[in-house]
């Protein structure tokens, strides 16, 4: 779950006392200038840290809890905004560098004049590579004018690689190394925010008139209706490109989070290049276990064979394990306690399984000489079983890669809108770029953002007049679909395929319309037209062949065969899909259709689905104690799809005894649900969990999330 406000502690916070100082977001019915002045005549001890009326109207307010109380009952306040954490999402193996791409492609434009934004954990301004390239910015951390990355304790160098990424200039180049950087500070130590920060960074990014915005961070709300989402959207129809990443969830469906499901933002999943990974093998076994090295670890470079031992979650005190290989479970401790008690005891390496299904992005607090790296649960209880029970020794080897789709980067669809997301995407692993001090390599979405926002920057170069859906057309009309083994990557795990810089650059036909989206069946007998908008932006005549999809049972195709764009013109056809649903499968269905002119080919993702029931209903469940004397709590989540009812119950965690229900609705809507609470059972202090149980027609389903309550 990510944490709110007063639910802080699940990254090790509590909630604020009466007389502690908090900020919070509220948004306003009035205007923003005589509410503020309304706030500093009335109650003074309250700080106005920041002032919204781009992306929305509102402010951040700092002060005590209880100066907040008198705030909250303002009749204009309309909303007083929950604080998700967003986080920074990478990992970090072998490095590749961006000046690759740039030999790939013979690039006559280097950004020159275009104004990057990028929203993160600041930037290492004094870096020699991104000095140069440094022009301003904001911090809303801490809300002032100095947005240097974390330094000391939680110390922070994501947004340095980032920004490397997009335009350093120096020992290395950037995809754009002479674009202007701008640098907004949203998340502070750890690589950890909140949506008061994002939210900011948004609305300051947007009033400096960057043209392309960058957002390497993200959360698990698999929904368009989440504020972010929203801020995101109304930022590009202001005239600023954003580029977000995907997210670090993959390899399953339905896992793209907000503000990558932002339906207007070009979301970005990642790529792998040519290669190399390190594998662990077992002798007389054919299996070989991949590992994710974490961010802030040295290389996993081993050269020979050597034991391994278990330690369980970490808890106890290690044995001797001089010259091992320490194997842990996730959870209980973190990340870097379970790697300084390997350490202390000797260890040559450690290896962190995850406690649930799939691989995870994990990182380090303090770089140790010895590497730590993650595998999934399936691989961490074989190397337990086969490796730690049967006394064997674990080799390292390394193959090669070939291009792909990282098995970490985020799938759509994006539940509600059921749209294509990614959009495209981009090299994300194995990544060189610039930190705080030198240079490393990185993994993640993260990492494959700033390609596309480079990119951004030359087409803004070469086209200074082009607005965000014409750069986003012009991107996904060109990216080269990516073959898998035995077939093509889904649009769901790639989008419109890998980019293309020069193709993107100088497109000769945009498909303007985008993805063709048909929506979820409902009727027996499903029929939708959708338009196909296309432009010659060539000087000569365009004939486009258009190829009919794979012939189904139950599903009936109809688009021209052949389209004729004279130079110059812009045309509007359509394609129409009949389905019978009773023939049609359960679950997602998709693919491309496919348009060939002169011997080029471009892609066009099309995806439907029926009766899927494999993603969550629900998502980003928050409770929030409010700043008032009633003691009310607000709660928030997003909903998947209309339901029978949805309850909440609340359980002891540790114990779990039952406390009451919560909540319950009758009916509720797809899309974002929230409402208040007033109940005197919120005098209970301590962790909780709460169970969200949701009624539908197929049956009961209930997802749990850690709460907590303060006195």
């Amino acid at each position: 779950m990510m944490c709110v406000l007063v639910l802080l502690l699940c990254s090790g916070f509590r909630s604020p006392e009466l007389k502690e100082e908090v900020t919070i977001i509220v948004e306003i019915e009035e205007s923003v200038d005589d509410f503020v002045d309304h706030v500093e005549a009335r109650i003074p001890r309250l700080e106005v840290v920041a002032r919204y009326d781009t992306i929305f109207k509102g402010a951040a307010i700092k002060g005590t809890v209880g100066e907040l109380e008198k705030l909250a009952r303002l009749d204009t306040v309309v909303q007083q905004y929950p604080v998700e954490t967003y986080r920074t999402m990478t990992s970090e193996i072998p490095s590749f560098s961006t000046d690759m791409l740039r030999q790939r492609y013979d690039l006559p434009f280097t950004g020159k004049g275009v104004k990057v934004g990028v929203i993160d954990t600041g930037i290492d301004y004094t870096h020699p590579d991104l000095a140069g390239a440094y022009r301003g910015g904001f911090d809303t951390v801490d809300f002032d004018e100095d947005p240097m990355e974390t330094q000391g304790e939680g110390e922070t160098m994501h947004g340095t690689h980032v920004a490397g990424v997009i335009a350093a200039n120096g020992k290395m180049k950037g995809i754009a190394p002479e674009a202007e950087l701008y640098a907004y500070r949203a998340l502070g130590p750890g690589g950890v925010g909140s949506s008061v920060q994002v939210i900011a960074a948004i609305e300051e990014a947007v009033e400096d008139g960057m043209d392309v915005i960058n957002l390497s961070l993200g959360n698990d709300v698999n929904g368009p209706d989440w504020p972010t989402s929203h801020a995101v959207n109304k930022a590009i129809e202001l005239g600023t490109t954003v580029v977000v990443a995907a997210g670090n969830s993959g390899p399953g469906p339905w896992t793209v989070g907000s503000p990558a499901t932002s339906t207007n933002a070009i979301t970005v999943g990642a790529s792998s290049m040519e290669g190399e990974v390190p594998l662990l093998t077992i002798p007389g076994e054919r299996k070989r276990v991949p590992v994710t090295v974490l961010l802030g670890s040295i290389p996993w470079e081993f050269d020979k064979k050597y034991p391994i031992m278990m330690a369980g979650k970490g808890l106890d005190k290690l044995g001797n394990a001089r010259g091992k290989i320490v194997l842990f479970e996730r959870g209980e401790i973190s990340f870097t306690e379970k790697a300084i008690k390997a350490y202390q005891a000797g260890a040559t390496g450690v290896i962190i399984y995850n406690n649930e299904e799939g691989i995870f992005q994990g990182a380090l607090e303090k770089k140790l000489p010895i590497p730590v790296a993650s595998v999934s649960r399936e691989d961490g209880e074989w190397l337990k079983s086969e490796a730690v029970d049967a006394q064997q020794w674990v080799n390292t080897i390394r193959e090669s890669t070939d291009e792909g789709i990282a098995p970490f980067s985020s799938r759509g669809p994006v539940t509600t809108s059921w749209e294509v997301k990614p959009d495209l995407v981009a090299p994300g692993v194995n990544i060189f770029s610039t930190v705080p001090g030198g240079y490393q390599p990185l993994q993640g979405t993260s990492m494959a953002a700033p390609h596309v926002a480079g990119v951004v920057a030359l087409m803004l170069e070469a086209h200074p007049d082009w607005t965000p859906e014409k750069v986003k057309a012009s991107l996904l009309s060109s990216a080269d679909v990516m073959p898998a083994q035995n077939h093509m990557y889904f649009p769901t795990e790639q989008g419109s395929g890998l980019v293309d810089i020069s193709e993107s650059i100088n497109p000769e036909l945009l498909i303007e319309s985008g993805a063709l989206e048909f929506g979820r069946l409902h009727d027996e007998f499903f029929r939708k037209q959708l338009p196909i908008r296309l432009k010659n932006t060539t000087k000569e005549q365009l004939e486009i062949h258009v190829e009919r999809p794979a012939i189904e049972r139950g599903v009936s195709w109809r688009l021209p065969s052949t389209i004729s764009l004279a130079p110059g013109e812009t045309k509007e056809e359509h394609v129409e899909l009949q389905l019978s649903k009773a023939f049609i499968k359960d679950g997602v269905h998709q693919g491309y259709v496919k348009l060939e002119s002169g011997g080029q080919i471009y892609h066009l993702p099309y995806l439907y689905l029926k009766e899927d029931t494999s993603y969550e209903k629900v998502t980003g469940f928050e409770l929030n104690q409010n700043p008032d004397r009633d003691k009310s709590v607000s709660y928030r989540f997003h909903l998947t799809e209309k339901v029978e009812k949805v309850t909440v119950d609340l359980y002891r965690a540790g114990t779990m005894l039952f406390q009451g229900q919560l909540i319950e609705i009758d009916q509720p809507e797809s899309g974002l649900v929230e409402g208040k609470i007033t109940k005197s059972s919120f005098d209970m202090e301590g962790p909780y969990i709460a169970v969200v149980n949701v009624t539908t027609s197929n049956g009961k389903e209930s997802y749990t999330f850690p709460v907590h309550f303060s006195e």
